[in-house]
């Protein structure tokens, strides 16, 4: 007989301190808890309109492929990034999912030799990509709640003070998720100019195709000026692409050359990489969430002033709404009711519930559930 081990001791320190991510309730799983149907998920900030028809089309096509191992170097999908962006395809790196570049930057530059610096109340796999290799990890404190212009938000004064010689990759959300608050152009480029060349940046820009405001930059423009600068988006987000998973990095040719060195060969799969390139190409389909997104969130504005409910600033599409009391029971009232939405106590907000943007309908289900369980 084998002598019984303990696996978790085998591995690494940063694995075993892992807390894993926990994503959205699955429509499937709640209706396998509570038995009901019509379910309305708002909790994955996933487009409400679906995918791009140009990239339906595209996956129909990719499908009769499907005995072939896909592009690994993404050629084309590179191709078409670099035409619509003004970039060069040596700059780009894909990935499984934005998600997948981030841990490659963590493999690439990161060990137990030096830190990671993020935001307090930032996106979560920043610390688990960190964690993992075993680097150091260093939470910069966000703006306070009573911040006169962007409370919870990302304070770069903080975050410059966590730069030191052991400091070796800055991670920041621009917008920022779990809250949707933002940087503007003159405020973000200053810190930049401040991070010693030797200390990368990356700004994961996820949401960033959804921002109307003026001043939201566009860091792709920054490139040159900063060497050390990694730039990371998705299609999971306003192109409706979640379910197949691909993300890419803009950097400098040779930050490139480094994560691909560190990248799987076929991360991205082929219909992935079809569909993605359709996407890519349908303005309408882009204008026409960017459209249902802002009256979504005009909606939602409107409905907590009328309800006396406190909100996050947010450019994304989601709000974060600050429920004054735990939010945990609500959150379950809330499934019960058929509306999932996300607690976010794990990003140290215990008392709010992010809710993604849907359209007009949905929208307003959710506030009507929302208003009975409050009454409840």
């Amino acid at each position: 007989m084998q002598a019984t081990i303990d696996y978790r001791a085998l591995a690494v320190s940063g694995v075993q301190a892992l807390q894993p991510y926990q994503p959205g309730k699955p429509i499937e799983e709640l209706e396998r808890e509570l038995g009901i149907t019509n379910i309305l998920k708002l909790a994955s900030n996933e487009n409400p309109l679906g995918a791009s028809p140009q990239a339906q089309a595209a996956l129909a096509v990719a499908l009769k492929t499907l005995e072939l191992y896909p592009d690994g170097s993404g050629y084309q999908l590179k191709a078409a990034i670099a035409e619509k962006f003004g970039l060069q395809s040596p700059q780009i790196t894909l990935g499984n999912g934005s998600n997948d570049v981030l841990e490659l930057v963590a493999r690439a530059f990161l060990d137990k030799q030096n830190a990671a610096v993020f935001a307090e109340h930032a996106f979560a796999v920043y610390p688990i990509v960190a964690q993992a290799v075993g680097a150091e990890l260093r939470v910069a404190k966000a703006n306070p709640p009573d911040h006169p212009t962007m409370h919870y938000g990302h304070n770069l004064a903080n975050l410059s003070a966590k730069i030191d010689a052991k400091t070796r990759v800055v991670f920041i959300a621009n917008p920022n998720n779990p809250t949707g608050t933002w940087l503007g152009k003159a405020e973000l480029h200053a810190f930049l100019q401040g991070v010693p060349a030797d200390v990368i940046v990356v700004l994961d820009e996820a949401y960033t195709e959804y921002v109307t405001d003026p001043d939201f930059p566009d860091a792709l423009a920054w490139l040159a000026e900063f060497p050390n600068l990694i730039v990371t988006r998705t299609f999971s987000k306003i192109y409706g692409l979640a379910g197949l998973r691909v993300g890419y990095a803009v950097s400098s040719p040779e930050i490139a050359d480094i994560l691909n060195r560190v990248r799987q060969p076929f991360n991205v799969n082929s219909l992935a990489l079809a569909a993605a390139q359709a996407a890519l190409g349908d303005d309408a389909f882009l204008q026409r969430s960017v459209a249902t997104n802002a009256a979504g969130l005009q909606q939602w504005f409107a409905a907590c002033a009328e309800n006396g409910w406190e909100y996050i600033p947010t450019v994304g599409n989601f709000i974060t709404v600050d429920m004054k009391r735990p939010a945990a029971p609500l959150y379950d009232a809330l499934l019960r009711e058929g509306v999932i939405v996300r607690p976010i106590a794990g990003y140290g907000l215990p008392q709010h519930l992010r809710i993604t943007i849907g359209t007009q309908a949905q929208n307003q289900r959710c506030i009507n559930a929302l208003k009975k369980v409050l009454a409840a």
